[in-house]
């Protein structure tokens, strides 16, 4: 097992610190030769504390800490050129990370499986993602349940090829360089699975014809 450093927090109950120290092992051996471990733990410490405030289920924060360290060490080693592997990255974004941005999300990595590489964030996460948006998605065969909301970072946004904001407006971040979009949708949050219909489906056809424009070939039928 990867080495570890000894990042000790008073405020995280033993079980919760057993849990970190497991997730920085586990990224310590995905980032070897990349990261060290105080690196590694920085972002995993500070992804945690992403999701401390307003989550409703801390046994589950380090798991949510974990995956998003990942992604931020994923984006951040493509930024400093320690791994490009040529796929394009997609940033899709919203307010809330709840509705939008995840239905957006769950179509992408449908439709192109490992061929292209999609993230989501948003300007003010909330605590779950819409669980009417769930159902809709569920109606077309696409499970993004296991989904959560979480902010945009930096390195996630510098990492990214297209920017995708769906309402986010001014709060949305802007590096040179980048191709962004505005896609002004409607907002499923409160609204029920008949409403969002329609949205899901607009939603569908803006990331098809995305994949067209960015020559990626997208799974067919529905």
């Amino acid at each position: 097992m990867t080495e570890v450093g000894s990042y000790h927090r008073e405020d995280l109950s033993i079980d919760q610190q057993l849990a970190l120290r497991t997730a920085a092992s586990r990224l310590g051996e995905q980032f070897a030769g990349i990261y060290g471990p105080e690196t590694i733990e920085r972002f995993l410490h500070s992804s945690y504390d992403q999701f401390a405030t307003g989550s409703t289920v801390p046994n589950f924060l380090p798991l949510l800490a974990e995956r998003f360290a990942r992604q931020r060490l994923t984006a951040l080693a493509r930024v400093e050129g320690h791994h490009n592997d040529g796929r394009p990255v997609v940033l899709f974004l919203c307010v809330h990370n709840a509705g939008r941005s995840q239905m957006a999300l769950g179509f992408f990595q449908h439709l192109v499986g490992d061929r292209a590489i999609a993230w989501s964030g948003g300007s003010e996460p909330g605590v779950e993602v819409n669980q009417a948006a769930v159902a809709s998605m569920a109606e077309r065969g696409i499970d993004i349940s296991a989904e959560y909301p979480k902010p945009w970072t930096d390195e996630v946004v510098r990492a990214a090829d297209v920017v995708i904001s769906m309402g986010c407006g001014d709060a949305c971040p802007i590096f040179p360089g980048k191709r962004y979009e505005d896609w002004i949708l409607d907002d499923p949050a409160g609204l029920e699975v008949a409403d969002i219909r329609p949205i899901r489906d607009e939603i569908e056809r803006r990331v098809r014809q995305l994949l067209d424009e960015l020559q990626v070939p997208a799974a067919s039928g529905r």
